[in-house]
């Protein structure tokens, strides 16, 4: 019981001589995080369970189908790692602003995030549409999915601005704490984009069959209703972050300029973390069909277990960038430390669902291809592994780029995930000869060195300086 107590309590969180005001009780400080990471876990397990079941339609089709989908992920994040960039920094930027009660400055740095979108995003998606074939190919697209991944991309790279102004104002609303917007947004979207698979993939009903395109038209037009929620939720009279058209449409040198500086950090960490994934995928995609079909089957856990994680860190982040605000360090280090609990219990139940549910899971993708089914199978029993590191990292990473402090967490991606990651999966699958094996064990030393790193930063406590 005292070591429960001594984990868990708040109580022993934070050093007496570290605090600057009255700590709340565990009851207390344990709600506030639920209240903001239960919506925001919810939004993103939903997002990752629909996303499952459409890689499920789509695998009936065939392994092809499946890979052709697949293949086209990490072009798709790198076309957009700058728009994840910004929006780490205007999560830090709205955080800490609505921390010291400064929401006019927080609008303002919606209103910017919006204008960058605009002005980038239609750029990018001309690019993205021109040169799909080559990023395909680069991927490691075989002659068997090129075509059907090209075309899948440019299709989904029609609605890309919409796309990024909807990610834009829900990482906006959920720095100030505001995670049922963002749940509302995206779970609508889904279920739109599941019902449009179910229509468009086979050919039901009056529908034509459209196969892998059909999952690309059921994305973009979920998309845009998920532009749509996102644009009434500051659009509202009673909306916190509310935008209007008299509002000041126009760049302002002093937030233009904080904006850049942290999405400069974060655009590194966005680089080294495509690139890492784009050049790690293509050692998988090399090894054939089958191999990467297993690969994305457990993936869908992986990205699942995630979501998890990542709701939590948002929370953490949301917390830990507020408290800064109202110049209460000791509370944020506090709720960091509450995540990262957090995190740790998630792990450990989704890593022992992971070792019993392994074969029966993996069979529902690859119905009628056991070895495939099998080797997914294998791969699920090393992601149980990778799960405590995993879901710890992200919290930990949540809270240092609530604190501003994105250049180190650049730092730590560019070394693990820029560099470790492809490096390791390459030596395990081509000399080592491990094959997919090999790569999946890779992941334990990404996910490891992200972990050590980040918990140093954050232990030692310089991010709490970081000024935003």
């Amino acid at each position: 019981m005292n070591i429960a107590k001594r984990l868990f309590s708040t109580e022993y969180m934070v050093k007496p001589e570290n605090r600057v005001g009255e700590i709340p009780n565990s009851r207390e400080a344990y709600k506030n995080s639920l209240r903001i990471a239960i919506p925001a876990v919810i939004e993103m397990v939903s997002i990752s369970l629909m996303d499952m079941i459409d890689t499920m339609m789509v695998s009936r089709v065939s392994p092809q189908a499946m890979t052709a989908v697949g293949i086209t992920g990490q072009p798709r994040m790198l076309v957009l790692s700058i728009f994840f960039a910004l929006n780490i920094a205007l999560t830090a930027i709205i955080a800490r602003r609505k921390g010291a009660g400064e929401m006019d400055e927080a609008r303002s740095c919606l209103r910017h995030g919006l204008l960058i979108n605009l002005l980038l995003g239609l750029k990018i998606t001309f690019f993205a549409f021109l040169f799909a074939p080559q990023l395909m190919g680069l991927a490691g697209a075989q002659y068997d999915t090129i075509y059907e991944a090209t075309s899948y991309f440019r299709i989904t790279n029609l609605v890309l601005v919409p796309q990024i102004m909807t990610m834009t104002i829900c990482a906006s609303q959920r720095a100030i704490g505001n995670t049922k917007v963002a749940l509302k947004v995206n779970a609508t979207a889904k279920v739109v984009s599941v019902v449009l698979n179910f229509l468009l993939i086979e050919g039901r009903f009056f529908f034509s069959r459209l196969e892998v395109d059909g999952v690309a038209y059921a994305r973009s037009i979920a998309a845009l209703v998920a532009f749509g929620l996102a644009l009434w939720s500051i659009l509202r009279k009673d909306a916190e972050l509310r935008i209007r058209m008299k509002d000041r449409w126009w760049f302002d040198r002093p937030m233009a300029k904080n904006i850049g500086r942290l999405t400069s950090n974060g655009m590194l960490e966005q680089v080294s973390v495509r690139f890492g994934f784009f050049f790690y995928a293509r050692v998988i995609a090399n090894l054939g069909t089958d191999a990467f079909s297993a690969h994305i089957i457990a993936m869908q856990l992986m990205v699942l277990s995630f979501t998890f994680a990542d709701g939590i860190g948002a929370a953490t982040t949301a917390l830990v960038g507020q408290n800064l605000g109202k110049k209460r360090p000791d509370l944020s280090s506090m709720y960091g430390k509450i995540g990262m609990r957090l995190a740790i219990i998630v792990a450990a139940g989704l890593s022992t669902l992971c070792i019993i549910f392994r074969y029966p899971f993996a069979s529902i993708f690859a119905e009628g291809y056991p070895d495939i089914a099998s080797t997914a199978a294998g791969l699920i029993l090393i992601l149980a592994c990778i799960l405590p590191l995993q879901t710890t990292q992200l919290v930990m990473g949540g809270s240092l780029r609530g604190a501003g402090d994105t250049k180190y967490v650049a730092f730590t991606m560019l070394i693990a995930v820029g560099i470790m990651r492809p490096f390791m999966g390459w030596l395990m699958v081509v000399p080592l000869g491990w094959g997919l094996t090999g790569a999946w064990i890779a992941m334990v030393f990404d996910q490891g060195a992200r972990l050590v790193m980040l918990c140093t930063r954050f232990v030692r406590g310089k991010w709490m300086t970081v000024k935003v």
